[in-house]
């Protein structure tokens, strides 16, 4: 498993933008498929958006279609997940996970195959 540190949450007003930041402590990224995922009070983890280690293959929720960006670069071991135009309802706390043995090169992991997770970042957004 992989040490993950999520930072970047806050408070933003509907509309807004906020950008998350996933880095990892004591082991490269680059050859692990990454995802983000959240979790709001009272409700199920949820999955958001996913990574192949390239950063050739995404996969989004269609709750966050158009208005939400994952990407990373390997060269500074990080994941990112850019929101803009956010809403209420993409108030939650904000997990990164990594799926630390992948099955298949450059591939986006169905959601069991996480198996490191961050502590995540909470994310606020007022009407």
């Amino acid at each position: 498993q992989v040490q993950l540190v999520e930072s970047g949450g806050g408070l933003v007003q509907a509309g807004g933008s906020l950008r998350l930041s996933c880095e990892a402590s004591g082991r490269t990224l680059s050859t692990y498929p990454m995802g983000w995922f959240r979790q709001a009070p009272g409700k199920e983890r949820e999955f958001v958006a996913a990574i192949s280690w390239s950063g050739g293959r995404t996969n989004y929720a269609d709750s966050v279609k158009g208005r939400f960006t994952i990407s990373r670069d390997n060269a500074k071991n990080a994941v990112y997940l850019q929101m803009d135009n956010l809403k209420p309802e993409d108030t939650a706390v904000y997990y990164c996970a990594a799926d630390t043995a992948p099955l298949y090169s450059d591939y986006v992991p169905p959601i069991y195959k996480y198996d490191s997770w961050g502590q995540g970042t909470q994310v606020t957004v007022s009407s």
